[in-house]
């Protein structure tokens, strides 16, 4: 009797694949963290908070898997919603109550007690705070320098706003249109002419940027990239309304006289 094969269609494969992967035990999700992930990354802080590591699967986001708390393990990721997705693997506290106020920066920092404002920012944690005569006023996660190429660390201090900066070296990911750099704080000009800013941009969830400090800024990448559908998180725009006492609505270079200074210290931590 002559054999018979049955040829299945891909559609049907694909389909079946996508089936089995949602439905496969969380245990199996949480396998060798994916490279580039927050799992792969190590922070001084991570010893006084408990987690455990787990990959995404298909139609997973932080939204549908924490709700209103959200934020908070975005935050404890130092990582945005943009780079949320299947395959990412991402620490999950096993008390969000644990994070929900979360800052690896010290709540007092006496060196700035006399300061009315004055920027910490510690690479090894990827955290910045906002200092008011020594008093933390807040704090939030950041993108540094990629390794590659370094952000400067030492005492210095900001000497330009621009609310619509954009770089003039980079573009954003797969079009000629310059990168955007909202509410830029310019911090330091190397020898070479090389300027570092404090600014909006993208956070991965690990150390990723040219040399700059990222901070989130999700309007900039909904409109980049359409993602997120519902921007909330700005900690670009707060940092510069906080430098610049309120609200600006002028797009121009603004200098500062006698602006707010920045102490980086730190590391930035390297995948393991």
């Amino acid at each position: 009797m002559p054999s018979v094969s049955i040829v299945v269609p891909w559609v049907v494969w694909s389909t079946l694949l996508a089936m089995i992967l949602l439905v496969l035990p969380a245990a199996y999700a949480e396998t060798t963290p994916k490279r580039g992930s927050p799992c792969s990354m190590s922070y001084p802080s991570d010893a006084t908070i408990q987690w455990e590591c787990r990959t995404l699967r298909i139609g997973e986001s932080l939204e549908s898997l924490f709700g209103e708390q959200w934020v908070t393990v975005a935050r404890f990721n130092r990582i945005d919603r943009r780079h949320v997705h299947a395959g990412v693997s991402i620490k999950v506290p096993k008390q969000i109550e644990d994070v929900e106020y979360f800052s690896p920066l010290p709540l007092l920092y006496f060196a700035a007690e006399q300061e009315r404002r004055f920027i910490l920012i510690n690479l090894s944690e990827q955290f910045l705070g906002a200092y008011e005569y020594g008093i933390l006023r807040f704090a939030v996660p950041i993108a540094s320098g990629n390794g590659h190429d370094e952000t400067p660390r030492g005492e210095f201090r900001l000497t330009v706003a621009h609310r619509a900066h954009q770089s003039c070296r980079y573009t954003v990911e797969g079009t000629d249109r310059p990168y955007p750099m909202n509410y830029a704080l310019r911090f330091h000009v190397n020898r070479d002419g090389v300027s570092y800013w404090i600014h909006g941009r993208d956070l991965p969830g690990y150390p990723s940027s040219h040399g700059c400090i990222g901070l989130y800024d999700e309007p900039m990448q909904k409109e980049q990239y359409g993602i997120p559908t519902n921007p909330e998180l700005n900690d670009a725009k707060r940092l510069f309304e906080w430098v610049l006492g309120g609200e600006v609505e002028d797009d121009r270079l603004i200098a500062l006289t006698n602006g707010p200074r920045v102490h980086i210290l730190g590391k930035a931590p390297s995948q393991r």
